[in-house]
């Protein structure tokens, strides 16, 4: 005979949705100036993590389009970058400015990828995990914040500007305008003119 009673051993343990572990899934703009100027300051390879940080926030990359980055998709001449998406997302072709252009120069090496280890190897998704971690503690920002985030704040940001709904999924390489409508749906200029006080 059979013990079919649930045990612990059999039960899957589920998540609790994104709400009980932050208030919010975005940063703001001033949250991730934060966040880049705790990167700086945070030991020797302050100037690499500020940069990917940037990075990420400004081109709404997924931690490992993030990691995979390579100096042949970056112009530094011309300030472009060729985005290669994950998650059968549209490529596109995005501008770089001053900021990022000023962060990236001196992070050039022998390696064919951006950001690396010391030993030269490309950086993982876990290291970005946890130095995103880290270094929102260091700047003490009031909730826990993971690298995803930094994706929701470009969309947040530029939703928030104005920016089209069908430029913004282009930005962002979403091919359904459904994952771009979260950002337009929280973006508050929408409700200024309620109340006219």
């Amino acid at each position: 005979m059979t013990d079919t009673s649930p045990t612990t051993e059999n039960r899957t343990l589920r998540r609790l949705p994104n709400s009980a572990y932050r208030v919010r899934e975005y940063l703001t703009e001033k949250e991730v100036d934060r966040l880049i100027e705790a990167a700086r300051k945070r030991g020797r390879n302050g100037p690499r993590d500020a940069a990917a940080i940037l990075l990420a926030y400004r081109h709404g990359l997924r931690a490992s389009e993030l990691c995979a980055l390579r100096w042949a998709q970056i112009d530094l001449r011309h300030g472009r970058l060729h985005v290669n998406r994950a998650k059968g997302g549209q490529e596109s072709v995005h501008p770089l400015h001053g900021p990022e252009l000023r962060a990236l120069r001196p992070l050039q090496a022998a390696s064919p990828y951006v950001f690396t280890t010391e030993s030269g190897t490309p950086v993982t998704t876990a290291w970005f995990l946890r130095m995103v971690q880290r270094t929102a503690e260091a700047a003490k920002l009031p909730f826990p914040v993971h690298p995803h985030m930094l994706r929701h704040s470009t969309g947040y940001k530029l939703a928030n500007q104005g920016e089209d709904t069908r430029s913004l999924a282009h930005y962002l390489g979403h091919r359904n305008l459904q994952s771009t409508a979260r950002y337009t749906a929280l973006a508050p200029d929408r409700f200024a003119k309620f109340w006219k006080d």
